[in-house]
C-alpha cells in the first residue's frame, strides 16, 4: 500500500520534433521533463519513432500527458485550410503521436497539459483551426513570436488576461498575468468541448481548457516549462496536471 502511495504519476512527454530526437538535441524537451519532476510527476520521454501498437501500449502505462512546443507547425491539411507560405514545414511523426496520446486522454480521461505547438495540436484534434502566421494574418503591435532568438535578443512577454471562472483564473487568482511569447501560429476557431480561458490584449487566444466531462485539460500558447523555476502560475500548471494525474485511472 505505500509503495502505492509514494508511486509518482507517469507523464509522458513527446519529443518536439523527429529531428531534433535523432539529432540527440534535448535542451528545450529536458525543460518539459524537469517542470514535471519539480511537480512531483515521472516525466517519461516519448519517442516519435513508435508504432501506432507501441504508441497504444505505452499510452496505457501513463497517468497524464505534456504537449510540448516545437519548431513544426501542425499541417493545414488537418484543419481544411491552404497553406500560408510563412507556415512552417509540418512533422508528421509528432502529429501521429500527439493524436494517438490525445485518443487514449479522452478515451482514458487522462488529465492533459498542451503548450504551444501542443495546444495547436490540440484544438486542430479537437476539429478547430489556426491562425497560421500572427505577424502577417493579426493586426497586432504585440510581439507574440521571438524574433532574433537566434542572435541572442531575449524573450518577449506580455500580458494575458483569463475569463472569469475558467480554472486558468482561478490558478493565477488574477483577472490578468505576465506571460513569455514565442508563437507565430495560434488558435482560430474553437475545437468541439474547449473553451477559450485567455486572451491577449490584441484578441490573441492564448488558453483553452477542456468542458466535455470533469477531465482536467489546459491548453496555453506561453511557455510554463521555461517560468517553472520562479513563475507561481507556470508552478501551478504542473502542480495541478500531475494533482490530476495521481486520480487518473492507469493500466499496465
Amino acid at each position: 500500500m505505500s509503495a502505492e502511495i509514494n508511486r509518482k504519476s507517469r507523464v509522458g512527454i513527446p519529443y518536439r520534433t523527429r529531428k531534433e530526437e535523432l539529432r540527440g538535441e534535448r535542451a528545450k524537451h529536458d525543460k518539459y521533463v524537469q517542470a514535471v519532476e519539480r511537480a512531483g510527476g515521472e516525466p517519461v520521454k516519448v519517442s516519435l519513432g513508435l508504432s501506432s501498437d507501441e504508441l497504444k501500449m505505452l499510452a496505457q502505462t501513463l497517468e497524464a500527458v505534456v504537449l510540448p512546443g516545437s519548431s513544426a507547425d501542425v499541417d493545414p491539411s488537418l484543419y481544411h485550410a491552404g497553406r500560408n507560405p510563412k507556415s512552417n514545414e509540418a512533422d508528421r511523426d509528432r502529429e501521429k503521436t500527439d493524436f494517438a496520446l490525445l485518443d487514449h486522454a479522452f478515451k482514458e480521461h487522462k488529465p492533459v497539459l498542451a503548450i504551444c505547438y501542443g495546444v495547436q495540436s490540440l484544438n486542430v484534434f479537437l476539429g478547430g483551426s489556426l491562425i497560421q502566421d500572427i505577424p502577417s494574418e493579426v493586426h497586432t503591435q504585440i510581439q507574440h513570436p521571438w524574433i532574433g532568438r537566434d542572435k541572442g535578443v531575449p524573450e518577449p512577454f506580455h500580458a494575458v488576461r483569463f475569463e472569469p471562472g475558467s480554472r486558468l483564473a482561478q490558478s493565477a487568482g488574477e483577472h490578468e498575468a505576465t506571460v513569455n511569447s514565442s508563437h507565430h501560429q495560434s488558435v482560430l476557431d474553437v475545437g468541439r468541448g474547449l473553451r477559450i480561458a485567455a486572451r491577449a490584449a490584441d484578441g490573441v487566444i492564448e488558453g483553452v481548457e477542456w468542458t466535455g466531462d470533469g477531465n482536467w485539460v489546459t491548453g496555453v500558447q506561453w511557455h510554463p516549462e521555461r517560468m517553472a523555476e520562479t513563475d507561481s502560475l507556470a508552478k501551478l500548471l504542473f502542480r495541478d496536471l500531475v494533482a490530476a494525474a495521481r486520480r487518473a485511472p492507469v493500466r499496465t
